[in-house]
């Protein structure tokens, strides 16, 4: 039976998920807006996170770095930080100015989702369009249980619906539903269950492989662009980075993705290129085994991190997001939306984050 599985104690945890266990959201020490009397809020202990942005500045006064760090001799136009013991690991803390990244958080919350780029949601729901429109102007999906939309499923939706007409008003929903067995699903609740989309050549996670078969369009653009120059740090001399595919995850505040090896693509020693954008986070380093102590460090947005070589060997996780107001550090971001009249934009990042990563597949 489920309920008979016991918790394993810190001696059968691995050294990976012993270091996500300490710095994953533990929500019974949250204080509550009417917090109860004698509570305490717990102190994190947070001292053995390698902060890239104080990194930065203390290189930029003293020319020097934190033993274990140092600075990548090369004529890139912003310092990149690597991690001595972790080969092919490349951190560009800050390499995003405040409107590229509004842009990047506009175009993950408006078109990457939209088919044919897939999402988690098709598995149940099929392809989804203007799924943030239809959020922010308070539609809702009825579903009359007859959808599953897999990669390999015929689809029960005439040309209309696939034309993105699904979405209904509340005062047409009540109707529809009135006198029919259907279920109503407001279109903001599934914006903050989208959890990946895939852009370039679509992923098959059933079969963690790429699925070149499946209807896709190329990454665009000003994507590919931005990738090529932010991989050249990782890149041999008179090699270019081709971006194929990308996964674009949607974290909100309590998710966590856990340890992983991204190992699904043909040539390790090009460089995976990851984009954070919104609340800062935690990422996990480990070694090539899940036993190997990971290196913990701060996420903000608008830092790259590349993976290459070696490091693509390495397992690594998000074991937090911060998205209380205190530790999210948007201040930023909020006020270019503010400046721009993007509310709906701001109301959804301020307690999310958004991890762009972009790929060579072969």
């Amino acid at each position: 039976m489920y309920g008979s599985a016991q918790t394993p104690d810190d001696s059968e945890r691995t050294a990976f998920r012993k270091a996500e266990k300490k710095y994953k959201l533990d929500k019974s020490s949250i204080i509550t807006k009417k917090p109860r009397k004698n509570q305490v809020k717990q102190e994190e202990d947070l001292s053995q996170v390698v902060d890239f942005k104080s990194v930065l500045e203390t290189y930029k006064e003293t020319g020097k770095t934190p033993p274990g760090i140092s600075k990548l001799q090369s004529d890139f136009s912003r310092p990149v930080f690597c991690l001595e013991d972790r080969p092919g690991f490349y951190f560009i803390p800050g390499a995003l100015s405040v409107e590229e990244q509004c842009h990047w958080i506009k175009e993950s919350l408006g078109n990457f989702p939209q088919p044919p780029n897939r999402t988690n949601h098709n598995a149940i729901y099929g392809p989804l369009h203007d799924l943030f429109l239809a959020a922010q102007t308070q539609k809702v999906l009825i579903d009359a249980g007859t959808l599953n939309a897999d990669a390999n499923s015929t689809l029960t939706l005439n040309a209309q619906e696939l034309n993105g007409n699904r979405w209904k008003s509340q005062e047409e929903s009540v109707q529809k539903s009135s006198g029919d067995s259907c279920k109503v699903i407001t279109a903001s609740s599934l914006l903050r269950k989208l959890r990946w989309s895939t852009l370039g050549l679509q992923f098959d996670w059933s079969k963690r492989n790429y699925n070149v078969s499946l209807p896709h369009n190329k990454i665009p653009e000003t994507l590919c662009q931005l990738a090529k120059r932010m991989a050249s740090p990782a890149m041999l001399v008179g090699e270019e980075f081709r971006p194929e595919a990308a996964i674009v995850n949607y974290f909100g505040s309590g998710d966590m993705l856990g340890g992983h090896l991204d190992d699904m693509e043909a040539d390790w020693s090009k460089p995976i290129v990851s984009i954070s954008l919104g609340c800062k986070a935690i990422f996990l380093l480990g070694g090539k085994s899940r036993e190997d102590l990971p290196v913990a460090m701060f996420l903000r947005s608008g830092d790259i991190v590349l993976m290459a070589g070696q490091a693509r060997e390495c397992f690594h996780g998000v074991p937090r997001i911060f998205a209380d107001t205190e530790n999210a550090e948007i201040t930023s971001l909020a006020l270019q939306f503010s400046n721009q009249d993007d509310h709906c934009f701001l109301e959804y990042i301020r307690t999310s984050r958004i991890n762009i990563n972009i790929r060579q597949v072969y």
